[in-house]
């Protein structure tokens, strides 16, 4: 083999090297995007049905319902509404009327089924994610409220 064609091979075989790298790179980053949806958008069905996403808002009064491990709870953004099942232990901070994120996904008869739930850590802080999608639905509040 001439050593032209060595050297071809070696940069063809280079680039194929570095092309599977980048491949795999981008496999193990697009599979860890986990994406925020707000109730109101599940309610919507722009959340997708397959795959993990983050939902966020307050944990609606009076929907927390426990059983061993097992708890059901209502996130809402005062909008929409979505039940959250989650098995395991809860952080300190979780209560009705607080702040939350659940990270799961939807199972066939739409309840969001966490795998991991998220509280806020003080009095004054909410997930950027959440409270913009408070904000949201009290601006849509506030339009309807002005249109009747």
């Amino acid at each position: 083999m001439k050593t032209r064609h060595k050297r071809l091979f070696g940069i063809g075989l280079g680039l194929l090297l570095l092309c599977g790298a980048v491949y795999f790179v981008l496999n193990a980053f697009q599979s860890n995007l986990v994406f925020f949806f707000t109730p109101t958008q599940v309610a919507a069905g722009e959340a997708p049905t397959e795959g993990h996403f983050r939902v966020g808002g307050l944990v609606k009064e009076g929907s927390i319902q426990r059983k061993d491990l097992a708890v059901d709870f209502v996130v809402t953004d005062t909008h929409q509404e979505v039940a959250v099942r989650y098995v395991g232990l809860l952080p300190d901070l979780f209560k009705e009327g607080k702040g939350v994120v659940a990270q799961g996904r939807l199972d066939a008869g739409r309840v969001f089924v966490a795998s991991e739930v998220l509280a806020k850590h003080d009095e004054n802080y909410m997930p950027p994610e959440a409270q913009h999608a408070l904000d949201e639905a009290a601006k849509t509040r506030m339009g309807t409220a002005v249109v009747r």
